[in-house]
């Protein structure tokens, strides 16, 4: 045989159908083995089912004399539960319960609807309907990772993309079937084998990457945070701290920092025990949690104290400082069957000036702690402003007033609510 009568052959749809089933069942082996060896990221065994069911569902379908003769629509059926494995499995990664009826749905519409006539193999109906079922798993899975924010912004944008893909690839052999009929008879194995394996190994390779962000944001939150409260610890309050103090200084506008301290709290240890005032601990910080806003952060610097800095000067942290205080307060009278009467002191101080450390501030705040307390305790008390900030408070009041005004410029030009008739 000459070189010249070779013929150069190249992949056609059986061979590819190979390769796809051969890649997705591997794949669907891999995650179990990484599911084995990480047991906590149950997700993992929900996947790899799915890419073995979807192996398996591949193989009945693109093989030529199966042994037993299967259900025409029974490899479709598979898909579709596999589908289902899919979505549940980032049901439960994302802390959601398995809806076990969703996994099968799918499958049962579809067995159900193909006994139809007008829904039988070989017409665009039936194309159409296997298209439905899988966009609406697809939107499901996008919308749970959409929804969910634990994970970085790359991981989920690129599973959403890789899902998107997959339903905009499952789109185009319905819209060759109706534009270009021979066409889609004569390449549709090729064309699903090839989204198969794109979208096969993009998917595995997302969802490797989404429990390794998981992990890798309970380490940070684990070592970021303190144990007993769920406020960041010392050492996170500090550093996001400084963050904050040089993102205002940036924008020259002030920081005001508050120093909390629970009042009486070594006679709350004492006479209830330890337990006890753990959970005045806890209570305070869930009072601090839903006391401040989305921009303050929050801490405990160890024992019964805590500090908070706050974007704004003392004219707008005051009323923050004021209902910890008194939210505390209310729910520090009773605790468990105790009746314990807890209060908090806070001392508060303000920089208008850009901060580059945090211990010239705190020291101030401290200062200003002590006085709530020499004075009665069950109140806070502010430093007295830096030498030389007064032209700078007068700019943060300014600015102040005029956003104030222009909210009630806007409240007088909203059109009044007109009742109808009775």
């Amino acid at each position: 045989m000459s070189v010249g009568s070779l013929q150069v052959s190249a992949l056609d749809g059986p061979t590819l159908a190979f390769v796809a089933i051969c890649m997705t069942g591997l794949l669907g082996l891999f995650l179990i083995l990484t599911w084995l060896q990480q047991p906590a990221a149950r997700a993992l065994a929900w996947w790899g089912s799915a890419y073995m069911v979807a192996a398996a569902a591949m193989a009945v379908w693109a093989s030529p004399a199966p042994f037993v003769e299967l259900p025409r629509d029974l490899s479709a059926a598979l898909i579709f539960v596999a589908c289902g494995l899919l979505w549940n499995g980032v049901r439960l990664f994302h802390g959601r319960a398995v809806a076990w009826g969703g996994i099968a749905a799918g499958a049962i519409v579809w067995l159900v609807l193909c006994q139809f006539p007008a829904l039988q193999q070989g017409t665009i109906a039936h194309a159409a309907l296997g298209v439905l079922i899988v966009a609406v798993y697809t939107a499901l899975i996008v919308t749970e990772f959409w929804r969910e924010r634990r994970a970085t912004r790359y991981s989920r944008s690129g599973t959403v993309m890789m899902t998107c893909l997959h339903a905009v690839v499952l789109l185009v052999p319905l819209t060759v079937r109706v534009l270009l009929p021979d066409l889609f008879f004569s390449n549709w194995l090729a064309l699903v084998a090839l989204e198969t394996i794109v979208y096969a190994v993009g998917i595995a390779f997302i969802m490797l990457l989404i429990v390794k962000d998981h992990d890798v944001n309970v380490q940070r939150t684990v070592a970021n945070t303190d144990h007993l409260t769920g406020l960041l610890n010392r050492r996170a309050f500090m550093e996001r701290s400084l963050a904050l103090c040089a993102q205002q200084g940036a924008r020259g506008l002030p920081v005001t920092l508050l120093m909390f301290d629970l009042d009486h709290f070594k006679s709350i240890n004492d006479r209830f025990g330890h337990a006890t005032g753990d959970d005045v601990l806890r209570l305070f910080a869930q009072v601090v949690r839903t006391g401040t806003r989305a921009s303050d952060i929050s801490g405990r610097l160890g024992g019964e104290e805590f500090a908070a800095i706050l974007p704004g000067s003392l004219a707008v942290v005051a009323q923050v400082a004021e209902r910890i205080r008194a939210g505390f307060e209310a729910v520090g009278v009773t605790v468990g069957p105790h009746a314990i009467g807890a209060t908090l002191s806070i001392g508060a101080a303000t920089s208008y000036a850009p901060v580059t450390s945090i211990d010239g501030l705190m020291a101030r705040a401290d200062a200003a702690l002590y006085q709530a307390k020499h004075g009665g305790r069950n109140r806070m008390h502010a430093a007295d402003d830096e030498p030389g900030s007064e032209p700078a408070r007068q700019a943060d009041a300014q600015r102040r007033a005029q956003a104030a005004a222009a909210r009630e410029k806007s409240q007088r030009q909203k059109p009044p609510l007109h009742l109808a008739p009775q």
